[in-house]
C-alpha cells in the first residue's frame, strides 16, 4: 500500500517497480536500491526562495510526445521552474511545433544539430526568463551538434549539456577525452569567474562501479572506459564539481537508463561546485531534479 507521503510527492500507484529492486552484479553490503517513493526529499515550504530544475534525456522528443507523454501533466505534478532536455533529435524546422509545449513556460531555447540532422540536440524550457542565453562552447568544431545551452540567472549559470558519446567501437573516444572534455571544463571555469555554475544533463559517463549494472563487462564500452572516467575526474571532479545525487546518496544503486539486455547505467547527472547554491535533490527514472536555495 502506497503511503500518503509518496502519493503527495507525485507518484501514482504501480504494482511493478523494477527500479526499486537492487540490481547489480557486484553489490556491496552497504549498497541498497534507491526508492523515490521513500527517499525523495519532501517539498520545500512555499515561502522558501528556490528554483526547481529538472533534467531528462528524452531520446527523441517527438517520439516521446507521440507515445502519450504529457509535458503539461509533468509540469503540474512537479511544479518545476526549468526543464532541461537532451537528445531532442529535432531539426530546426521542427522547433516551432514544440515551442509552446507547456503553457506559462514562455521562455524556451533550442539547439539542434546542423552537421547531422535529427541527431543529438538540447532544449531548455523555463517559466523564469534568464538574463542571457548562450549556445555551444564558442568553439565551432564543438558547436555543430546542438549539445550545449547556457542560461544566466541572477545568482548562477545553468548549463544544459549532452556530452558526446564515445560511440560504437569507441570511434569518438579520443575526441571525447582529448578535446571535448578539456574544452568543456575550461568553459565552466570561465563562467565560474563571475557566478556559480550548475551543470545538468547527460554527461555520458558512469563515474563509479555503483553507477553501472555490470562493471566488469563494460570497461570497454562507451561511458565506462577507464579513459572516460579518468577524464571526468581530471576535468570535472578534481576541479571541485560534485555529483549532486551521489553526494546525497553515496550507497544508493539507481539508474537513469534501462536498455536492452540489461545494459543499465546512471550517466545523467547534475553537478555543481561545493560553494554553489545548496541543492535539494530528487531522482527517479530518467528524471533528475535539483531545487536550489539561493
Amino acid at each position: 500500500m502506497m503511503s500518503t507521503t509518496a502519493f503527495q510527492r507525485g507518484y501514482p500507484t504501480r504494482r511493478c517497480e523494477p527500479w526499486t529492486r537492487l540490481t547489480h552484479r557486484e553489490r556491496l553490503p552497504e549498497w541498497f536500491a534507491y526508492n523515490p517513493r521513500t527517499m525523495r526529499p519532501s517539498p520545500l515550504s512555499n515561502d522558501t526562495k528556490c528554483m526547481k530544475i529538472l533534467s531528462w534525456n528524452v531520446n527523441g522528443l517527438q517520439a516521446v510526445v507521440e507515445s502519450g507523454f504529457s509535458a503539461p501533466e509533468l509540469a503540474c505534478r512537479e511544479d518545476f521552474d526549468v526543464l532541461c532536455l537532451q537528445e531532442t533529435h529535432l531539426e530546426e524546422r521542427d522547433v516551432e511545433y514544440f515551442k509552446n509545449l507547456i503553457e506559462d513556460y514562455d521562455s524556451s531555447y533550442w539547439s539542434c544539430s546542423v552537421s547531422r540532422l535529427g541527431y543529438s540536440g538540447t532544449a531548455v524550457i523555463s517559466r523564469v526568463k534568464p538574463i542571457s542565453v548562450q549556445y555551444g562552447l564558442g568553439i565551432p568544431a564543438h558547436d555543430q551538434e546542438g549539445r550545449l545551452i547556457t542560461l544566466e540567472f541572477d545568482d548562477f549559470y545553468l548549463v544544459n549539456a549532452y556530452v558526446p558519446n564515445s560511440g560504437r567501437g569507441l570511434q569518438r573516444l579520443n575526441y571525447r577525452v582529448d578535446t571535448w572534455d578539456p574544452s568543456f571544463s575550461n568553459y565552466i571555469k570561465k563562467l565560474e569567474g563571475s557566478k556559480p555554475v550548475i551543470v545538468a544533463g547527460d554527461l555520458n559517463c558512469a563515474r563509479q562501479s555503483i553507477d553501472i549494472h555490470n562493471p566488469p563487462a563494460k570497461t570497454e564500452s562507451a561511458g565506462f572506459t577507464i579513459e572516460e572516467r579518468e577524464s571526468f575526474e581530471r576535468n570535472f571532479s578534481s576541479k571541485g564539481l560534485i555529483d549532486t545525487f551521489r553526494k546525497q546518496h553515496p550507497n544508493a544503486v539507481a539508474y537513469t537508463f534501462w536498455g536492452e539486455n540489461q545494459r543499465i547505467t546512471n550517466k545523467d547527472q547534475i553537478i555543481l561546485k561545493e560553494q554553489s547554491p545548496r541543492p535539494h535533490i530528487t531522482n527517479y527514472g530518467s528524471l533528475l531534479c535539483v531545487t536550489n536555495r539561493y
